[in-house]
């Protein structure tokens, strides 16, 4: 049973790295870092005062928009500057120069144009995941193989019909791993968007937490919440790559 044998393995990794967290706060002089039973107890805290849901869902809202919006303009795009040669060496330079630029670059130009609050950081994940998506959609229509166009084209397809019955099942495995890593860089960017450009969400509760004074078990507390919904959100991906109906396109 590979997949309960995995499945343990990762429990007991993360009991010992807990363990071990414990034992590092008991054995160390005046650190910083809460142990995991004060991790706990503020988790609870913000459950209580409704605070964890209220920044979770504020963070999910702004993930959702900006991600959904770079998929359905980067992926077609994408496609495209792939599909067709010369667009692609014509626009291609382009995204290849932007793309290197920060994400978090964006947001003085951001606040100027939206202002302070969930439009900012709407642009801002739509900025750092639009261009990757494009990118990994470009270069997946580009490795089709021309035999397998040529063949539909032999057969009497139309153009539509070979994007649909050709290109989207040999670029779909290519599409949907691009769509996990831009999912994680979205997750990334409006943690530190909360942080700078918003006063809600996560980022902005590690922030505040740290202004509190000493209160850095709300801080981790923050982090973990930060690191479970992004690991709920990469398996749910993961899961939908799996799907029988994917599958068989691809």
């Amino acid at each position: 049973m590979p997949g309960l044998r995995a499945w343990v393995i990762s429990v007991v990794s993360i009991v010992i790295a807990i363990v071990l967290w414990d034992l590092a706060v008991r054995t160390a002089d005046g650190t910083l870092l809460p142990s995991p039973l004060a991790v706990v107890r503020a988790l609870g805290e913000l459950v209580e005062t409704g605070r964890l849901g209220r920044y979770a869902v504020a963070s999910l809202f702004r993930v959702t928009w900006g991600f959904s919006l770079a998929v359905v303009v980067g992926i077609p795009v994408g496609l495209m500057l792939g599909w067709f040669t010369r667009s692609g060496l014509t626009v291609g330079p382009i995204l290849q120069f932007l793309r290197p630029i920060s994400p978090l670059a964006w947001i003085p130009l951001a606040i100027l144009w939206f202002g302070v609050g969930d439009s900012s950081a709407v642009f801002l994940i739509f900025i750092a995941t639009v261009l990757p998506l494009a990118l990994t959609a470009m270069t997946a229509a580009r490795s089709v193989h021309h035999v397998h166009v040529e063949a539909a084209r032999n057969f009497g397809l139309s153009n539509a019909a070979i994007v649909r019955r050709v290109l989207l099942p040999s670029t779909m495995p290519q599409l949907i791993g691009g769509i996990r890593l831009a999912l994680g860089i979205a997750w990334l960017v409006v943690v530190a968007a909360a942080m700078i450009a918003v006063n809600s969400g996560l980022g902005f509760l590690i922030v505040d937490a740290r202004n509190a004074g000493d209160r850095y078990d709300l801080v981790v507390a923050g982090m973990v919440t930060i690191g479970l919904i992004g690991l709920i959100l990469d398996n749910g991906l993961r899961a939908l790559a799996a799907a029988p109906s994917l599958t068989r396109r691809a």
